[in-house]
């Protein structure tokens, strides 16, 4: 179970949220709503332990995940608004590094996951060469590939086109349905959505 106990933010002296308090189980999907402002991505930061909150804790398997830095990272997969891969490595190489890191060797997922994004016969080129928009896919790419039970997806829907919306709801219905957890950011809905998803809306006074 992964928890978010009495969270607050502030930024620039505004109190983004306060208070914030919810849990998610194995099997759920979660879509965190809200203005522009309203702190979503300064949310999911805190929950992915790259950032600290004001007040309150966030717990991974009823422990803090501060007290337990390395394993919680190691069930979890952070996909923010950057890229998080390497420039001067091919879109194979950063799958692959990304893979051994997790535990898993299988070389024909890599393949596999490239073909998902739209970008086999990408896998020897240099992301560095690769537009915005593809560097992007070569992230999203490590989600065929992902071990990790917990999801956190900031926007993982912008710029893409609507068969590859369509593949990743698959991928995540598949992946909660295998027991796992996504909680994502999306300014649109889930088109074709099959399972429940449950939504957390965030307001903050100045914005209210």
């Amino acid at each position: 179970m992964f928890e978010a106990l009495n969270l607050s933010c502030v930024r620039d002296e505004r109190t983004l949220f306060s208070g914030l308090s919810f849990t998610i189980q194995p099997g759920e999907i979660v879509q965190i709503e809200g203005q522009n402002g309203a702190g979503k991505t300064s949310l999911l930061r805190i929950l992915a332990g790259l950032s600290s909150p004001d007040e309150g804790e966030v717990h991974w398997q009823g422990q803090n995940t501060r007290r337990q830095r390395e394993l919680f990272h190691q069930h979890l997969l952070f996909l923010g608004h950057y890229p998080g891969i390497k420039s001067v490595l091919t879109a194979y190489e950063n799958l692959s590094f990304y893979q051994t890191e997790s535990g898993n060797d299988a070389q024909d997922e890599i393949f596999h996951a490239l073909e998902q994004v739209g970008l086999l016969g990408y896998e020897d080129v240099a992301v560095a060469q690769l537009s915005a928009g593809q560097q992007r896919r070569v992230a999203l790419a490590r989600l065929w590939i992902s071990r990790a039970p917990l999801w956190i997806l900031d926007e993982p829907l912008t710029a893409i086109d609507k068969q590859g919306v369509s593949t990743l709801i698959e991928l995540f219905e598949r992946h909660a349905q295998n027991g796992g957890m996504v909680l994502l950011t999306t300014h649109q809905d889930l088109p074709g959505v099959t399972r429940a998803v449950r939504k957390i809306r965030l307001t903050s006074a100045e914005l209210a």
